[in-house]
């Protein structure tokens, strides 16, 4: 009885070592998929800065063309 209770014993370790390799392995990769999608989320923020900052000086420009031909409108009339 002691024998088999020890051999229970013995499968439930192995099969908890194997599951904790396991589980480190998923824990792992996990943690490289997060470090990747923080990069791409960096990357993504400082494009969207970017693009931001074009379209506010394309903005000035378009309301400065239109101020003046604002102007040579109302020198004109």
């Amino acid at each position: 009885m002691l024998e088999a209770s020890l051999s229970q014993l013995e499968q439930l370790v192995g099969d908890l070592v194997q599951q904790n390799q396991h589980l480190q392995n998923t824990n792992a990769q996990l943690n490289a998929e997060l470090a990747q999608v923080k990069d791409d989320n960096e990357n993504l923020q400082l494009s969207l800065l970017e693009h931001e900052e074009k379209q506010g000086a394309t903005a000035a420009r378009i309301q400065a063309l239109v101020e003046r031909a604002t102007s040579v409108t109302a020198v004109s009339a």
